[in-house]
Formats: structure tokens, C-alpha cells, sequence
């Protein structure tokens, strides 16, 4: 479980700060929107995720003792 919060934990960050060189570009234009806007606004539905998953497993362990 450790890793499993370990790994959540670094998706948002490498996500938003480590892809920036990789992302930082206009085109292709997704939903109308430059790709890095695109890319920020699912760092946050990914952000939200992974979240979500640390609070599952946080739960999981304080209801088994």
C-alpha cells in the first residue's frame, strides 16, 4: 500500500510540473482550447483521482484496525 501512495502521490506532481517541457505547446487545439490549457484542465480531473484513491486506501486502512 505503500507504493500504491507513493505512486498517487507523484502523478499530480509530475503530471503539472514534470510534463510542462513535454506538453508546452498551442497546437493541436483540443475542445478548442491550446493543448497545455487542455492538458492543466485534466491535471485536475487526474489530481482529483488520485486523491480519491489516497482517500480510499487511507479509509480502507483506518476501518481494518
Amino acid at each position: 500500500m505503500m507504493l500504491a501512495k507513493i505512486i498517487l502521490t507523484a502523478i499530480p506532481f509530475i503530471w503539472t510540473i514534470g510534463m510542462v517541457p513535454f506538453v508546452n505547446q498551442v497546437k493541436p487545439l483540443v475542445l478548442g482550447v491550446p493543448f497545455f490549457a487542455f492538458w492543466m484542465i485534466a491535471g485536475i480531473f487526474v489530481c482529483f483521482l488520485c486523491i480519491h484513491g489516497l482517500y480510499y486506501i487511507d479509509s480502507k486502512k483506518n476501518r481494518a484496525g
